[in-house]
């Protein structure tokens, strides 16, 4: 046999993402380990499946005519697995979900809420990821689709908005803006300020606003999750600027949430495999969430 399966699986992912190393990643195995096995299977076959192009691998056109029919085997196979294990557990079946961290304190608990009443023989498994870990999680098929408080950017993913959000202040009790109706990010400049680290989405976002406005921003405090920075201005560190999901989701005593002036747009989106074409737990799923937003 010149073409092996887990050979199938490393060209798979590679095709998925794009690159040797997001493939590594994805397989949680060594880029080394990939790049071998890609060059093997391109000598077992005794032609290339890509060209190598100033550090990128680019499909060949028997590369692309091999990868479909190979996508064809995987999601059969991965029909086959999921049959098996509901020979196992009976006629349940299982919906596999993720989303945002500041999804989970009200959206899409609420939606998990209704499906299991509406659906009470399919067991969900749901937990939180990081954006920049979603994508490698709905192409791995560890997920079946994806619940992102930004949507996200890959060609193999299907993405759907869901609704429209935005940034918003909490302001800590006797904060001397407490009495505004909304506040714009030039009333904050003045004060201590609590925003995401640039090195994630949201503290790009937040910078990119604070540009945009002609102001420097001098956050005394940045943070990675937003939840820490709600619970820092309520201890009266300063004002934050976070996610209204979390703002409003969470209980927070004693925090006031203000409306920016200044839209710093949120677009919580669904995010599937495009190569997903039986995933009928996650439509019902999907129905659901938008009759609740």
């Amino acid at each position: 046999m010149k073409f092996r399966l887990r050979q199938m699986e490393v060209f798979r992912a590679v095709m998925l993402t794009g690159s040797i190393n997001s493939a590594s990643k994805m397989l949680f195995i060594s880029q080394p380990a990939v790049s071998r096995i890609v060059s093997h299977t391109e000598q077992s076959l005794g032609y290339q499946l890509f060209n190598r192009t100033k550090g990128k691998l680019v499909p060949t056109p028997e590369g692309e005519a091999l990868f479909r029919e190979v996508d064809d085997f995987y999601q059969h196979a991965v029909r086959v697995s999921d049959f098996a294990s509901d020979l196992a557990r009976g006629p349940s079946g299982t919906l596999d979900i993720s989303s945002s961290p500041c999804l989970s304190y009200l959206v899409v608990p609420a939606a998990i809420s209704l499906f299991v009443e509406r659906y009470p023989h399919i067991r969900v498994n749901y937990h939180t990821t990081l954006l920049h870990g979603m994508a490698a999680e709905v192409l791995s098929n560890k997920v079946d689709l994806a619940v992102s408080v930004l949507p996200l950017d890959h060609p193999h993913l299907k993405v759907e908005s869901l609704t429209r959000g935005r940034m918003v202040c909490v302001l800590p009790a006797g904060h001397a803006l407490i009495g505004r109706d909304e506040v714009s990010l030039a009333d904050l400049i003045d004060f201590p300020l609590i925003t995401h680290h640039p090195s994630i989405q949201f503290g790009r976002m937040v910078a990119s606003a604070f540009e945009a406005a002609g102001l420097h921003l001098t956050p005394h405090v940045t943070v990675l999750q937003t939840e820490i920075a709600c619970s820092l201005a309520r201890a009266g560190a300063g004002a934050a600027i976070v996610d209204e999901y979390t703002a409003r989701g969470a209980v927070w005593p004693g925090l006031q949430v203000k409306p920016l002036i200044e839209e710093i747009p949120l677009e919580p989106s669904i995010a599937r495999t495009v190569f997903d074409h039986h995933g009928t737990h996650a439509d019902k799923f999907i129905e659901i969430l938008r009759e609740l937003i």
